[in-house]
């Protein structure tokens, strides 16, 4: 699919945070975290609409200088469901593109977002991103999920683990390396809601990657590439003040 095709950004953000309490709301830079994420989302090729989908009117409230689009939703099991109700309470349609970004990813390349939607297709019904192993990322690390690619650019298994496994030790020279899973998907309202209605699965569940469920019921996951994903999550104080001080160095 052309990563030209209009879509919509839905960037989920609850209020709780078990290791940083309301970090979205951390505003150091003079803006709210999660606004960082709407402007790198409002800079994609084809992000027709930014909403932030959150679970508290605070959130909306720290929002409303900036303009940006927020749709408050219930309590949900996961951001999956979440993401679900908000394309309701915005009305899109059925075969609408809604992309999912992270609300705590400030330093994500608007060119990831364009991967995920490129990587749909016939035949593929979640597009997501991965991006090579730094030097200094562990593949054994259960925190970096991987993901193994089929010739076709799809999804063939996402794991936790060191896949795929460099067993005769050839290094930067084996034919196959380690991929960095991106935390970004693509796909139409339909099967947004198609897939948040479906079962838990043993792979999802063995691995708590929610992804697997896609696979596992026989859906095709396209994976694109790119070079660069930003800085990742930002999970502690100690990084959104690393973010700080990139931010206050641009």
């Amino acid at each position: 699919m052309s990563a030209g095709a209009p879509y919509v950004v839905i960037v989920p953000a609850r209020l709780g945070s078990t290791r940083f309490p309301e970090k979205v709301l951390a505003a150091r830079t003079g803006k709210p975290l999660v606004q960082h994420v709407v402007d790198r989302a409002a800079a994609a090729r084809g992000a027709r609409l930014v909403a932030v989908a959150t679970d508290h009117p605070r959130v909306a409230e720290a929002l409303r200088p900036f303009g940006t689009t927020v749709v408050l939703t219930g309590e949900h099991p996961n951001g999956t469901s979440r993401l679900c109700e908000a394309a309701g309470l915005l009305g899109l349609g059925a075969q609408e593109i809604v992309v999912n970004a992270q609300g705590d990813e400030p330093d994500m390349p608007p060119a990831v977002l364009e991967a995920a939607v490129a990587a749909l297709g016939p035949g593929v019904h979640v597009g997501t991103v991965a991006t090579p192993l730094s030097p200094t990322e562990d593949v054994r690390d259960p925190n970096i999920v991987k993901v193994v690619r089929a010739l076709d650019g799809g999804a063939v298994y996402f794991s936790r683990a060191p896949i795929p496994l460099d067993r005769d030790g050839a290094g930067p020279a084996a034919p196959a390396r380690p991929l960095r899973h991106v935390g970004v998907y693509a796909y139409t309202r339909a099967f947004l809601e198609r897939y948040s209605a479906l079962p838990a699965t043993p792979l999802e569940r063995t691995e708590v990657l929610e992804q697997l469920r896609v696979i596992e019921h026989g859906f095709r996951i396209g994976v694109g590439v790119v070079p660069d994903a930003g800085g990742g999550g930002i999970d502690t104080p100690e990084q959104y003040e690393a973010f700080v001080r990139r931010f206050n160095g641009r």
